[in-house]
């Protein structure tokens, strides 16, 4: 009986001392109910003991409960303790629910807890981490317990450590336990060398687990579950012939396959196209004593290797022989066969042939033409497929006197009567060729002879409406759907939302989700998101965040990848603080962000100059278990660089090496372009070299970001080297890298280099138009070449050639000011273009 707690609670739980099924009970119902925060627990805590805590987990059915209820049961340590028995529990729920990081942190609890465990009860638990491929973990543990004296391992225990390695092949694992085994001077037993084999072979050392068979084999350990394995390695690494010999030393000596070794060696051979091995083992597995029956999928991949090997006559054969065995031929069987002749009608008139006439043959019969359909539709024959279904439903040959189907019906003279499998082949053929109108036709013509259509020809033909933006005649399937009782899956109701999602139908996409809530379906995340993102980038944010709320009063959780979008969204709008809201909304309704999220808030933070708050966002991550990515390092660089912090820039770059992190070529642009902006030249070239080093080759925009910085530091000759690597590389510079060494050579004075470099942009066709912002700075580069004698004539040239303006036009740009106002300065004097950022080179 459950008990309800009330106020009385305290004179039951003196009850329950006495019964501890009901105590049990009692502790199930508050922690699937109320959690850690019942204050009954208060009065049950001191009645806990080793066997009610083992009890109670095995009653719970969530691992997260179970979870919570165990990290109670540990924390009342004044008067309870965990046993083997209550980790072995827990563990043995972490492993059923495959939840790998519980367990991991379990095993790591485990050596502290000082409880001791018998060799048994340690090779349960090791059991647990090996069902979840933690092979480095228990390996670990071992070690633990074994020093801390908390258990003292026997051979079992070493044996079920060797199969928890063979999982994984691990060799290194294997041989270290091995060697420890024969110190102790145990012998190696078949459950020792059971496990070594399968690790040879996971790790594909076929050599030595043949030559540990063996050994078992002159040991006589060899039994039929260690030949059975063998024999199916043999067959996956293709070597039937080596996997049918030792099946048949099996039988000599009186060992017997499994059912399911037969099944899977038949397959494997048959694979490998050796289906004249496959026959022979089929035929031995029929002639075993307790006569296996085959089933049909043996049937099947055997015909299928026989028409593959168009010996078609065997394949018949096996045909007939399904019948004696009672075994009916399905769809598969008979489309192998057809596909296998290039002529399907004189395939099908042997088929046809072997069938009496008869009503009790008329589900025979539309199996072989549905075979014969489903050709046409693999073949991509529609046209055929649709004409022959048409013919069926007609019975009787088409008025077309020039389709090859008169002939083919000629010769066949039997039709049969379409069923529902029958259109449904037909019509997803032709809404897999973009044939939606024809496939319609079909639908109309199969409600008038067949009846009601099967869920999944709506959901085709409702998917395929939708794709192509039909909307309307989707709700109107919808519609007949309900009222001819079937029920919409999830599937119908995601194809109509992802098309309300893509047509940024909020509204209606709002509808369908409390329509889907109300049948027990969820929204697919892919197309939530997309809505979410579609918002966004038409500037609909703030419509986007009230979708992803109404979602949540609806009772569907969105992923965090829409959470993403959102908050994306609002970080380009300047809604920073509207962004932290829904972040912090996020963390606080249960949901943990991913990496990703984390990176969009804080490029925003990082935008908005409130680096603070960016800082203690990257802090809150790493508390959160999460790792920052070279993404998340690359926002705080880029972000410090501009704020003229660059050593706090290159300290986070040594701090990505300490963590195994790769810098990328946006992380040593950023800073090459950060240390030239700080004028330290030397050491943005030291961080190239090591930048190449390191075997990260230099971009376009690398390459542009150097050669500005070294331009900007007054260094025009190294920016002019670079210049040249990147040409020989086949990089196209941008314009204003030729204006930034134009500017940075008339800085120093050198006017033959400044002019080479003039001269070599012109020829290019980069001279700035009239509203570029480097146009200024180009025109008062011309007019103090005119006024050079080593120059002006060339310049005279260049004017005439009409690749640069005339003299009375750049007077007049002069005469305006704009020459002067165009132009920054660099710390020399000299005119400089400063305006470029990592934002014009294309980096974010």
């Amino acid at each position: 009986m459950a008990f309800k707690l009330t106020h009385s609670v305290t004179t039951k739980l003196r009850y329950f001392s006495s019964s501890s099924s009901s105590a049990a009970d009692a502790l199930v119902s508050i922690f699937t109910t109320k959690g850690t925060s019942a204050p009954e627990l208060k009065t049950i805590a001191p009645e806990l003991t080793p066997n009610l805590v083992e009890s109670v987990l095995t009653r719970l059915h969530s691992w997260r409960v179970a979870q919570t209820f165990f990290h109670w049961a540990s924390n009342q340590q004044t008067h309870y303790h965990h046993t083997s028995f209550t980790f072995n529990a827990i563990a043995s729920i972490f492993s059923r629910s495959r939840q790998t990081q519980p367990l991991i942190d379990l095993a790591k609890q485990l050596p502290n807890s000082s409880v001791s465990f018998t060799p048994g009860s340690f090779s349960f638990f090791l059991r647990c981490l090996g069902n979840l491929r933690l092979v480095r973990e228990a390996n670990h543990l071992f070690d633990e317990m074994s020093q801390r004296g908390l258990c003292v391992p026997d051979r079992h225990c070493y044996n079920t450590l060797l199969d928890v390695i063979s999982k994984t092949g691990s060799l290194h694992f294997m041989e270290i336990r091995l060697n420890e085994m024969k110190g102790f001077g145990w012998e190696f037993d078949k459950y020792t060398l059971t496990p070594v084999i399968v690790t040879y072979c996971n790790a594909r050392r076929f050599g030595q687990a043949l030559s540990v068979y063996k050994e078992m084999e002159e040991k006589g350990l060899v039994d039929e579950r260690v030949c059975s394995m063998m024999a199916l390695y043999f067959s996956k690494w293709g070597e039937v012939d080596k996997a049918f010999e030792l099946v048949e030393r099996m039988g000599e000596h009186g060992m017997r396959l499994s059912e399911k070794t037969f099944c899977v060696l038949i397959h494997g051979f048959v694979k490998e196209s050796r289906v004249d091995k496959a026959l022979h083992l089929f035929d031995k597995m029929r002639k075993e004593e307790g006569c296996f029956t085959p089933d049909i999928s043996l049937y099947d991949v055997l015909i299928g290797g026989l028409c593959k090997k168009k010996d078609i006559d065997r394949a018949l054969s096996l045909l007939s022989e399904m019948k004696e065995f009672g075994v009916r031929p399905d769809i598969g069987i008979f489309t192998k066969l057809i596909s296998s002749f290039s002529d399907n009608t004189s395939m099908l008139s042997k088929l046809l042939e072997e069938i009496p006439e008869g009503e009790e043959e008329e589900q025979t019969l539309v199996l072989i033409y549905n075979a014969l359909l489903t050709c046409y539709v693999n073949n991509g024959l529609m046209d055929e497929a649709y004409r022959l279904i048409q013919m069926m439903i007609q019975r009787k040959s088409s008025t077309d006197d020039d389709t090859r189907m008169n002939s083919f019906f000629k010769a066949i003279k039997r039709l049969v009567f379409p069923n529902i499998t029958s259109f449904s082949i037909v019509i997803d053929g032709l809404l897999k060729k973009d044939r939606l109108d024809l496939a319609l036709t079909l639908f109309n013509d199969m409600r008038q002879f067949v009846g009601k259509p099967t869920v999944l020809i709506y959901n085709n033909l409702i998917d395929s409406l939708c794709k192509s933006n039909r909307l309307e005649e989707s709700y109107e399937l919808l519609r007949e759907m309900k009222e001819l009782g079937i029920e919409p899956t999830h599937f119908t109701y995601n194809s109509i939302y992802g098309c309300l999602c893509k047509r940024k139908d909020v509204s209606g996409a709002r509808d369908i989700l409390k329509e889907m809530g109300a049948c027990g379906h969820g929204p697919w995340i892919k197309h939530s998101t997309l809505l979410v993102k579609e918002l966004c980038d038409h500037g609909r944010v703030i419509e986007a965040c009230e979708f992803l709320d109404n979602m949540v009063q609806q009772g569907f959780l969105p992923d965090i990848v829409s959470y993403s979008a959102a908050i994306g969204g609002l970080i380009n709008i300047q809604e920073v603080d509207h962004a932290v809201k829904i972040f912090r909304d996020l963390c606080s309704r249960g949901h943990c962000p991913d990496v990703v999220c984390f990176n969009v808030l804080i490029r925003g933070l990082c935008k908005a100059n409130r680096l603070t708050e960016a800082e203690s966002l990257l802090n809150e991550l790493v508390e959160r278990g999460l790792s920052p990515s070279v993404v998340t390092y690359n926002l705080f660089i880029d972000s410090w660089c501009k704020n003229g912090s660059v050593d706090k820039a290159m300290a986070l770059l040594f701090k990505m090496s300490e963590e195994d992190k790769e810098p990328s070529i946006i992380t040593y642009t950023t800073l090459v372009d950060g240390l030239c902006k700080a004028e330290r030249p030397e050491d943005a070239l030291l961080l190239w070299k090591e930048m190449e080093r390191k075997g990260c080759h230099p971009n376009r925009i690398a390459f542009m970001a150097l050669i500005y910085g070294l331009c900007r530091c007054c260094r025009p000759t190294e920016a002019l080297c670079y210049l040249r690597e990147m040409e020989q590389k086949e990089m196209k510079p941008d314009a204003f890298i030729y204006i930034a060494l134009l500017s940075a050579y008339l800085s120093d004075m050198n006017l033959t280099s400044a002019f080479e470099i003039f001269r070599e942009m012109v020829d290019l066709g980069y001279f700035p138009k009239p509203l570029d912002k480097n146009y200024p700075i180009a025109v008062d580069a011309t007019l103090k070449f005119c006024k050079d004698h080593r120059t002006s004539s060339s310049i005279q040239v260049l004017m005439e050639e009409g690749k640069i303006p005339t003299h009375c036009e750049l007077l007049e740009v002069k005469g305006s000011g704009l020459a002067v106002g165009g132009m920054a300065h660099s710390r020399t004097g000299g005119a400089y273009v400063a305006s470029n950022t990592l934002e014009n080179f294309g980096y974010e």
